[in-house]
């Protein structure tokens, strides 16, 4: 059996694509399989996809193809990791690249670490072709991280590593959100276990080319709104992280009601400054029924905003 499992979900993105397999190819001294999920490509993906896996299974280097519907990145990433067989899950966004010592690196930590549940590495952030440094905000950390973490993500689905039980234990991604899922999930893993930090930066992480999801995805804090309105609704939240989240909702809230209120959605303006109001006042003492059908009626208005944009 294979130490660990590659999960890579790509959406029309073939060139890109092509050099990040290479990437997977080139890791050293690790037993791994490589899932790759394409999730309803209509670029030449569809099609050359399978030709690279056929040409790789002539060379012993055999790789799965799962072709699905295009659901978004959080419902290919599941596919693969439902597959999966390896006791470690590792995944490569398509625009981005491995270093070659990247799994091998992680491996040898985790393996060394029995309680370390997951990990990450550092990156280096590339635009368009030219390297520049994240801010000081953005910045890679590790051990517990929650607090910081509800206003950036700052953990990357390509430098993270995690062991397979962990991502069962938490369900997977949300396959509902179709942007800030990532945001969601680590949230999630940062409320139960530290994430801890390699500092080698092992990854190339790619932005600023055509047809990058947080670029193409509209308003993206309607999502990040919904991760925290479901952390509301947990009964193990500690008074601080209670209180933080309320806090967080607050904010983004400020942000996406303005937002809103300027592209003329006075009602929706409303609507969600509604929802930070009871942030403060009442889901500091405790979920109640409106929470519930706040997170009902938020999933409702991205699924309606969702098949209009279809």
């Amino acid at each position: 059996m294979a130490d660990v499992s590659v999960v890579i979900p790509t959406f029309n993105r073939w060139s890109m694509l092509n050099e990040a397999i290479s990437s997977v190819l080139a890791q050293r001294s690790v037993d791994f399989e490589l899932i790759i999920v394409d999730d309803g490509s209509t670029d030449e993906t569809a099609t050359q996809l399978p030709v690279l896996a056929d040409h790789l299974a002539d060379r012993h280097r055999p790789v799965r193809v799962l072709a699905t519907a295009n659901r978004g990145p959080a419902a290919a990433r599941n596919v693969g990791v439902m597959t999966a067989r390896a006791p470690f899950i590792a995944f490569l966004d398509s625009d981005d690249l491995w270093a070659p010592a990247k799994l091998q690196r992680q491996l040898e930590y985790m393996n060394a670490r029995p309680d370390c549940q997951a990990a990450q590495t550092q990156e280096i952030w590339m635009r368009r072709g030219v390297r520049v440094n994240p801010g000081r905000r953005h910045r890679k950390r590790g051990g517990y991280f929650f607090f910081e973490s509800l206003r950036t993500c700052l953990i990357s689905p390509s430098a993270v590593m995690m062991r397979a039980t962990v991502f069962h234990e938490l369900g997977g991604f949300d396959e509902e959100m179709r942007a800030a899922e990532d945001y969601d999930l680590w949230l999630r893993l940062l409320l139960l276990y530290t994430v801890e930090l390699l500092p080698e930066s092992l990854v190339i992480r790619r932005a600023g080319h055509p047809g990058q999801l947080s670029a193409t995805e509209p308003a993206l804090d309607r999502f990040r709104i919904l991760a925290l309105l479901k952390l509301l609704r947990r009964d193990d939240l500690r008074r601080e992280q209670r209180d933080a989240v309320c806090d967080a909702l607050i904010e983004k809230c400020a942000i996406y009601g303005k937002g809103a209120g300027r592209r003329g959605h006075e009602s929706e303006a409303d609507w969600i400054t509604s929802i930070a109001r009871s942030g403060d006042r009442v889901w500091r003492r405790g979920p109640d029924c409106a929470l519930e059908y706040a997170i009902y009626l938020m999933r409702h208005i991205l699924a309606q905003r969702r098949a209009h944009v279809r």
